[in-house]
């Protein structure tokens, strides 16, 4: 049974672990993970034990298998991680859901995110979600120290949708 709820501050190792072997699935293509490695589960842990409270979990039979955090509680949706065994099993589409909803109950109308440019499995998901490419950039990332190549898009969660890439905010 999948069931979607708030992180708890025990969730924290846990977390780390599925957003790291996610990270590594992510950064493949990239070839350089195991140089990033060590930041990256810093980072992950530093994220975990200080922002659980803006975590979502989506559980499997009582276990996660995946979150979603909205660091700043804005529109921006900073981390989506899945556990790699089990995507393809509509986790991420009841996690997505379960986060977009909560934008809209906050009445915040657009929903944003950004990925690794060359995370070609996270933009076709958020894709074929409805989100639409706004800007692709290069900058730092202080979490991994080093510059990484990025893509943000955007969704609209009102009735009236939006324009995609260009589109004015």
């Amino acid at each position: 049974m999948v069931t979607i709820r708030k992180a708890r501050q025990d969730d924290t190792r846990l977390l780390t672990e599925i957003g790291m072997r996610a990270w590594r699935k992510a950064m493949a293509s990239v070839g350089e993970a195991e140089e990033m490695a060590a930041n990256a589960r810093d980072a992950f842990a530093r994220f975990t034990e200080d922002g659980w409270i803006t975590i979502t979990v989506v559980e499997v039979s009582g276990v996660p298998a995946g979150w979603a955090a909205r660091e700043d509680m804005d529109e921006n949706i900073t981390d989506f991680w899945i556990e790699p065994d089990l995507e393809g099993q509509g986790l991420g589409t009841a996690l997505l859901q379960a986060v977009e909803e909560g934008l809209k109950a906050q009445g915040i109308p657009l929903a944003r995110l950004q990925t690794h440019a060359m995370n070609s499995d996270a933009l076709k998901f958020f894709e074929k979600k409805g989100y639409q490419v706004n800007w692709l950039t290069v900058s730092y990332n202080p979490k991994l120290d080093r510059d990484v190549q990025s893509v943000g898009l955007s969704k609209s969660l009102s009735e009236s949708g939006g324009s995609g890439y260009g589109q004015e905010f």
